[in-house]
């Protein structure tokens, strides 16, 4: 609240990273849940927060996350729900998504039933349905028994099933029926997102043309880019229509690699992602993707069997870091790629994902090194409010 000119909060002497420009120093003034107004010099009156040295800047909006702390949004548990959106959010990611892999229809109705009721309440976005349309050639750390074509009912009955939750499903394009499903997303307000596909450049221009939007971690679970045929590599990345999902802990892609792919789509388009699966935050040691498990060595997720990649054990702070540090690029381009862009794509941005007065206080503070200092969301602080860097 304001009274009399008096905010409830005030963080000042930060670079406070707004999306015209970072004020250096500024200062953030909160009103209750909100934003209530930002700016350089004499900070208005209220409890001020003194955060010299520090980054502050938004919250981070995850589009792709399995799970974290030792809990999945796989296992139909609302408990586990609960220790994954926490676990995330000590890490900064103030909006989340979660994400299910390929099971059946009826165990995908089983899992959306136990989410649901998180989305009505705030504590979840929305549901992002990897799977189960998606190519056996390119399945990674998906049960290719469980894999299937798409068709309208099926398609149609998953979305019944949602009750408006779900946000985003990942599909092949190549498979029989995947440019009609695309359509069927696109027309139904879903977004239809092309990932863990074989696809040529050709087949992928179709689907977008159809409606697709995103590129499911771009790069992982796709036929590579080839010189005399870019697949969905380079048909992803050179559309401007394609925001492009980056699982930035260094691990699936290379830091090189990532500075060339962010640096083409621009700020626009790039987002970074977690597909952070139940391991994160917690002990290396054996876990379960879906109906698969999965070895965690040193913190990466892999399938016993065959060495694939199984999600990763990533926080978003750890991307946000691992883009400037890791690949180069500026604190303002991960700013973008973790809050702003991703809240964009999910229709949210008029509610959070950048520092603008009137959105929600969902705010995270780093140290200079961009180290988690503290979280705000919706203007109360997730444990301690953090001293001064």
């Amino acid at each position: 609240m304001i009274v009399n000119g008096t905010y409830d909060l005030v963080l000042t002497g930060g670079r406070i990273h707004c999306p015209d420009g970072t004020l250096e120093p500024g200062w953030l003034a909160v009103s209750g849940e909100r934003i209530g107004a930002v700016g350089t010099g004499t900070p208005p009156a209220g409890t001020h927060l003194d955060l010299s040295g520090a980054h502050v800047v938004p919250g981070f909006v995850d589009i792709h996350c399995h799970g974290g702390g030792g809990g999945s949004f796989t296992s139909a548990d609302a408990d586990q729900a609960a220790t994954a959106i926490a676990t995330h959010r000590r890490h900064g990611t103030t909006s989340l998504v979660a994400s299910l892999v390929s099971a059946p229809p009826e165990e995908l109705t089983s899992q959306l039933a136990a989410l649901t009721d998180l989305v009505a309440d705030g504590e979840l976005v929305g549901v992002h349905l990897e799977g189960p349309f998606i190519s056996r050639a390119r399945c990674g750390a998906h049960d290719p028994a469980v894999l299937r074509e798409p068709d309208t009912e099926v398609v149609g009955a998953l979305l019944e099933a949602g009750r408006g939750t779900i946000r985003m499903v990942t599909l092949a394009p190549e498979l029989a029926g995947g440019i009609k499903a695309i359509r069927q997303l696109a027309e139904s307000g879903v977004i239809a997102a092309i990932g863990h596909t074989d696809a040529v450049a050709e087949q992928v221009k179709a689907a977008v043309d159809a409606g697709a939007t995103v590129a499911t971690h771009l790069f992982n679970g796709m036929r590579p880019l080839h010189h005399r045929e870019p697949g969905p590599v380079g048909a992803l990345l050179d559309d401007e229509r394609v925001t492009v999902e980056l699982i930035c802990d260094l691990v699936h892609v290379h830091p090189d690699v990532l500075r060339l792919a962010a640096r083409h789509a621009g700020r626009d388009r790039t987002v970074l992602v977690t597909d952070a699966m139940a391991a994160t935050n917690v002990a290396d040691g054996m876990y379960r993707l879906g109906n698969l498990e999965v070895r965690v060595t040193d913190g990466v997720a892999t399938l016993p069997d065959s060495g694939s990649l199984a999600g990763s054990t990533l926080t978003m702070d750890v991307a946000f870091r691992n883009l400037v540090h890791g690949a180069g690029l500026d604190v303002a381009d991960a700013v973008a790629a973790t809050a702003t862009r991703p809240a964009q794509l999910l229709g949210i941005d008029a509610e959070t994902g950048s520092l603008r007065p009137g959105l929600l206080a969902d705010v995270v503070v780093l140290d200079e090194d961009l180290r988690v200092a503290g979280v705000l969301r919706h203007g109360s602080w997730l444990g301690r409010p953090p001293t001064r860097p």
